[in-house]
C-alpha cells in the first residue's frame, strides 16, 4: 500500500492539524496557519477548508502546506509520524478529480439557503405577532403569537449575524442552526404549501 493510500482513510484533516499543533474549537473552526488569520475561518474535519483564503483539501494537502513539503513527502511524513506502515516501492500519485463545486461555493449557497427560509421565517412571525394578537387583557393567547413573541428576536440576531457577522461567527451559526433551518422550512411549507419562500 503506497503511503497515499495508507493516509486516505486513517488520518483526517483534523487529527493531522491537532497532531501538529493545531488549535481546534469544538465546533470544528481554528485559525488558518496559511494566513494572517485573527478570527477562526477555517473548517477542519475529515477535510480541511478556509473559508477567508480558500485552503482546502485533505490531511495530506495540510501536512504539505504545514510544512512546505511535496504530497509525497507529506504522506510519508504523516504516516511515519502516525506509524502507518506503507509499501516503499514506486507509486504514483492518484489524479484529483476537482469537486463540481468548492467548499466555498457550497457554503455560500447554504448561507444564502438560511437567510432565504429565516427571512421568510420572520415575516411569517410578524404576520402571526398582529393577527393574534390578544383583543382584550382576558383572551388565550394563541399559540402563533407565543411564537412569535418566544422567536422573533432570536431570528433577527440570526439574520443580523449572517448579513454583517465575520466569516467565524457565519460559519457557527450555519454549523450550529443548519439543521434547525432544514426543520423551520419544512414547517413553513406545512403551513403554507404554496409558497416556495422566495416571496420578498
Amino acid at each position: 500500500m503506497c503511503p497515499f493510500d495508507a493516509i486516505r482513510g486513517n488520518v483526517t484533516s483534523r487529527q493531522a492539524a491537532e497532531y501538529y499543533g493545531l488549535k481546534i474549537g469544538r465546533n470544528g473552526m481554528a485559525c488558518c496557519p496559511f494566513h494572517n488569520d485573527r478570527h477562526p475561518s477555517m473548517k477542519v474535519d475529515n477535510r480541511f477548508h478556509c473559508f477567508g483564503c480558500g485552503a482546502d483539501g485533505d490531511a495530506i494537502d495540510f501536512v504539505a502546506r504545514y510544512f512546505n513539503l511535496s504530497l509525497k513527502d507529506a504522506a510519508i511524513k504523516l504516516c511515519t509520524d502516525f506509524g502507518i506502515a506503507y509499501d516503499t516501492g514506486h507509486y504514483v500519485p492518484p489524479a484529483r478529480a476537482k469537486p463540481a463545486k468548492t467548499d466555498a461555493q457550497i457554503f455560500k449557497e447554504f448561507e444564502y439557503y438560511c437567510y432565504r427560509v429565516l427571512s421568510r421565517y420572520l415575516r411569517v412571525l410578524r404576520q402571526w405577532e398582529r393577527e393574534y394578537e390578544p383583543r382584550d387583557a382576558d383572551a388565550e393567547w394563541h399559540p402563533y403569537f407565543c411564537e412569535a413573541l418566544k422567536e422573533i428576536s432570536h431570528i433577527e440576531y440570526l439574520l443580523d449575524t449572517l448579513m454583517y457577522g465575520d466569516i467565524s461567527d457565519r460559519a457557527s451559526l450555519i454549523t450550529d442552526y443548519g439543521k434547525k433551518v432544514k426543520q423551520v422550512e419544512r414547517r413553513l411549507k406545512l403551513i403554507n404549501p404554496g409558497n416556495n419562500g422566495d416571496d420578498n
